[in-house]
């Protein structure tokens, strides 16, 4: 039971001898979230991984979103019948995401390269991005020190008759990190992650209703952000495993937030593992962000999206690991709520946002 929780554990933090192990595998997933203010979204996905040469391995994944939600897609608040757009509250599925994804990763056993694409349409939004991650083990691969980059190339395609001064929306992503195997029970993860985006990065159809005026929400065309993550995967017994995460994030919009996350998992048996999850999330506002009702038509920018206020939540989740002789089945269901918000109450008509979500995957290996 302790070697099974280690190689489960490196995994984790120590890739390339994690893809070492790894059979062929394919597996069917469903993923589904719900919350208070009428936003629904079904996700099934089909992934294969496939090695294809000695060190040669092909992931291929197809995800579809389909999404409820006409405050988003449309442009109306849920609370009211918008009169900006045209939008009115529905309950139909009247939204579908295509995704699939493509990666390719050569492994020598102390050198691991990854590559990928990956491409999303819907009806008023296009996702492209490139991406690549390389990995190199060290210190009788008890190491692992990697490097990763990523740039999307997305664009805005609005719904309704509106001109964007640009529809393109661009981010790049800098990732390195390095692993360390502490001991055969534990193990650390220190990451620093760089952020720049540019381009049309408020939604098109978020708008305030102000005294005698109306603005669509206005934000900075660039962003720049940092953050810094440690994470902790400790076996406290033969049993019982405890993965510890914080991760601190910065940017030049004002925006501070800080992540904890702890899990904890016990076998049952050898092939039946249960975990359960706390998370809490809690951030500042950007300094542009005012009062919901302070807003003035003459602001340079305006905010709309709760996201960009001061907020915190808490995420709890219980998750359920079992195993078949060449199936796994793995599920989740977490219940997250945020902090009472005057942004939220301005658009969707609540004090906070509830939701449930979680996922159910199949995973077969051969």
């Amino acid at each position: 039971m302790q070697i099974k929780k280690i190689v489960g554990l490196l995994s984790l933090l120590l890739p390339i001898k994690a893809l070492a192990l790894e059979q062929n595998k394919a597996s069917v997933s469903y993923d589904f979230y719900a919350d208070n203010t009428d936003v629904a979204v079904s996700s099934p996905t089909v992934s294969v991984f496939k090695r294809i040469a000695h060190k040669l391995f092909i992931t291929l994944k197809a995800r579809i979103d389909a999404i409820s939600s006409a405050s988003i897609r449309k442009g109306g608040s849920p609370a009211r019948k918008d009169a900006v757009t045209g939008a009115s509250p529905r309950r139909d599925f009247e939204d579908v995401r295509y995704a699939p994804t493509l990666i390719a990763t050569y492994n020598d056993g102390d050198n691991s390269l990854s590559v990928g694409f990956y491409y999303s349409t819907e009806r008023d939004y296009m996702g492209r991005s490139l991406f690549a991650n390389y990995t190199r083990q060290l210190n009788l691969q008890n190491t692992a020190v990697s490097v990763g980059i990523s740039q999307s190339f997305d664009r805005w395609h609005p719904k309704f008759d509106r001109e964007l001064k640009r529809s393109d929306r661009k981010e790049r992503k800098i990732d390195l990190s390095v692993s360390q195997l502490l001991s055969p029970t534990a193990m650390v993860q220190l990451s620093y992650s760089n952020i720049y985006s540019e381009g049309f990065l408020a939604s098109p159809y978020h708008y305030l209703l102000g005294e005698n005026f109306v603005r669509f929400e206005t934000l900075p065309e660039k962003r720049k952000g940092h953050a810094f993550a440690f994470r902790l995967i400790k076996l406290l017994d033969e049993p019982t495993s405890l993965n510890f995460y914080y991760r601190y994030y910065t940017d030049d919009w004002g925006i501070n937030s800080h992540t904890f996350d702890l899990k904890v998992l016990r076998d049952i048996s050898d092939t039946l593992t249960f975990g359960v999850r706390y998370r809490y999330y809690t951030q500042s506002s950007a300094d542009f962000t005012k009062g919901i009702n302070d807003y003035a038509l003459t602001d340079r920018y305006v905010v709309v999206d709760y996201r960009y206020s001061s907020f915190s939540s808490n995420t709890l989740g219980l998750l359920l690991i079992k195993g078949f002789k060449s199936i796994k089945l793995k599920a989740s269901i977490n219940y997250y709520i945020t902090s009472s918000n005057p942004y939220v109450r301005n658009w969707y008509g609540k004090d906070r946002i509830r939701a449930v979500f979680g996922s159910v995957a199949l995973e077969y290996s051969f």
